[in-house]
């Protein structure tokens, strides 16, 4: 079907007639009568009758008319759209849980203050299906949290935060310090395997030749949290995410020897991307935000 046959088609039911049609649009009056073959031969029926003082349209030739004014209109539509298209498609964020609850949403919030007219769509995951998301091309950039991927990746530092091992006020442990292997005859109350927090904890362990056995595991920090709040083990979860029950003595920290365990977030999108307006504007928002360091 060419469209421009269909802006002829309406050009003659609204002129009524082939040369009304022919100064409306610029064209020779040959043009139109050529295209109007064309849908006729198509249609395999007779859309106009001819007059003495013009055209007029068949029943089928109405039936025709009626249904490319609308498919006319959505063109013109879309042609109004077609200069702010950029403007127009959202961005889609993947981010891992973590640096979704520390970074993304002040982020975020300062992107929509300044720029309110773009559109951003979040999709929050655990960190091992982050990384696939972004490859598959299902995200522009992705909110990482943990070591830097392999990959050709370009990176921006939002921050980094540091894990702590909690407890009830209730367990008894010892106040100057135990030892990872101490820690992990505690039952253990863990983030899943492939979230960032356990895979530093994992790491941090196999250095030491410890493998853990979690007591629970979770996608879910604060289940984690209430758990250790209701002295059913020791939580290994973000600093940040810990203070009010800390200050509130809900839980009390567990101040372990050997090792430190901390995870940066980075802000990921792979190095040949097209970058496009709102993604650069948003990049930049990143890259003024700062650091944080969440102790």
């Amino acid at each position: 079907m060419n469209v421009r046959y269909l802006e002829i088609l309406d050009a003659i039911c609204e002129t009524g007639s082939f040369t009304g049609a022919a100064k409306r649009l610029f064209i020779t009056q040959s043009a139109v009568s050529h295209a109007v073959a064309e849908l006729e031969d198509q249609a395999g029926t007779a859309l106009f009758e001819r007059k003495p003082k013009g055209v007029m349209l068949t029943a089928c030739g109405r039936t025709l008319w009626e249904e490319a004014r609308q498919v006319l209109i959505a063109c013109r539509n879309l042609e109004r759209r077609i200069p702010y298209l950029e403007e127009n498609t959202p961005i889609h964020v993947v981010s891992s849980i973590t640096a979704a609850t520390c970074v993304l949403p002040r982020i975020l919030a300062e992107f929509t203050r300044k720029y309110p007219g773009f559109k951003v769509s979040v999709r929050v995951a655990s960190a091992d299906t982050v990384l696939d998301v972004l490859r598959r091309g299902d995200a522009d950039l992705a909110f990482w949290e943990g070591m830097a991927p392999e990959g050709e990746w370009e990176q921006i530092s939002v921050g980094t935060y540091s894990l702590r091992a909690v407890c009830s006020p209730q367990i008894p442990c010892p106040t100057q310090g135990i030892t990872l292997r101490r820690l992990c005859q505690y039952p253990l109350l863990l983030r899943e395997p492939g979230s960032a927090i356990r895979d530093t904890f994992d790491r941090i362990l196999m250095g030491q030749g410890i493998h853990a056995e979690a007591a629970w595991e979770s996608v879910n920090s604060l289940a984690l949290m209430k758990a250790a709040e209701a002295g059913l083990g020791v939580a290994v979860l973000p600093q940040n995410l810990l203070e009010a029950s800390l200050a509130e003595k809900r839980l009390k920290r567990v101040h372990v020897k050997e090792g430190h365990m901390e995870n940066q977030m980075l802000v990921l999108h792979h190095k040949d991307q097209y970058v496009t307006k709102p993604l650069e504007c948003l990049l930049q928002t990143i890259r003024e935000s700062g650091t944080d360091v969440w102790f």
